[in-house]
């Protein structure tokens, strides 16, 4: 940055020395040796305070070239452009089937059931290294037990606890707003560190039945959160990229009404601050970047 500065200096020792050695007539053959002394301080001078403009006193700096200096704003590695669009999300699907299962102390566990999850996004980016955007989060659940036993002790003194034709579902959709700071890996374009914070809210629907004759019960509420999940981006190709992200923080806020048989109304309200790693929270998606 400071390169023609120093060139400068280089041309002003070499014609002052010059002129030192070969004078003003044709008469100076000899150098001076204050003049040559002046000329030397004066170099050094202008030296030391170029190396002073490239390393500042950090007690000087302002807020933005400190964070310059950790590498968080390198202006110089571009990994996410302005103007560029991300399309990515996420998706898993699982189902389970049980006939006669035995586990630990529950036994006969007859089940079935799936679990089913998609997160799309989409996001902007307003500036070099930073996008703003939007994720959509739907989830259903679905277990059909038929039967199980849970027995404690032995069959004469014992206790036996018998579950039967119990059936669950829940639906719960969420939108999300989201920003994400992008930290290259040095000068690499491959690899990065992200921060993703979202503001979501949604709302989720639940239906229980049991016995015979049936019971039922049906539960409606919303949530809100603000959350935080650090992740790290790895380009596969040139547009497409895995990302792994994990939550480590949040403010939650959930509440529901249920209805027992059309008769019971009852009502829950749970809040909730999370500052550890949430292991159920870890995301593996993939994105195009276009």
């Amino acid at each position: 940055m400071y390169l023609w500065k120093r060139m400068l200096c280089l041309l002003v020792l070499c014609v002052c020395t010059t002129q030192a050695m070969y004078g003003q007539t044709r008469s100076d053959a000899l150098v001076s040796p204050d003049r040559l002394a002046d000329t030397l301080s004066s170099v050094g001078s202008s030296v030391r305070a170029s190396r002073q403009l490239e390393s500042p006193d950090e007690s000087l700096l302002s807020d933005e070239e400190r964070r310059k200096q950790r590498g968080l704003t390198d202006i110089r590695t571009v990994f996410v452009p302005k103007g560029q669009w991300i399309f990515g999300g996420t998706a898993s699907y699982s189902t389970h089937t049980n006939e006669s299962y035995q586990f630990l102390i529950v036994e006969g566990i007859g089940s079935e059931g799936y679990n089913f999850r998609v997160s799309p996004m989409i996001a902007y980016a307003l500036s070099n290294n930073m996008a703003l955007g939007g994720r959509f989060i739907y989830s259903r659940t679905l277990l059909k037990l038929d039967n199980a036993n849970l027995k404690f002790g032995d069959e004469e003194t014992g206790t036996d606890i018998r579950i039967k034709d119990f059936y669950a579902l829940r639906s719960s959709y969420q939108a999300a707003v989201i920003w994400r700071q992008f930290i290259p890996l040095g000068q690499n374009k491959r690899f990065a560190l992200f921060n993703e914070m979202s503001l979501t809210g949604g709302g989720v629907q639940a239906k229980f039945a049991n016995d015979s004759p049936v019971k039922g019960t049906y539960e409606r509420g919303y949530t809100f959160s603000l959350g935080v999940s650090p992740g790290i981006v790895a380009f596969a190709t040139n547009n497409m990229a895995i990302e792994v992200n994990v939550g480590v923080m949040g403010i939650t806020y959930n509440r529901t009404k249920q209805v027992h048989n059309q008769v019971t109304v009852g009502r829950r309200s749970t809040s909730m601050m999370n500052f550890k790693v949430n292991i159920f929270s870890v995301g593996l998606g993939m994105a195009f970047y276009l």
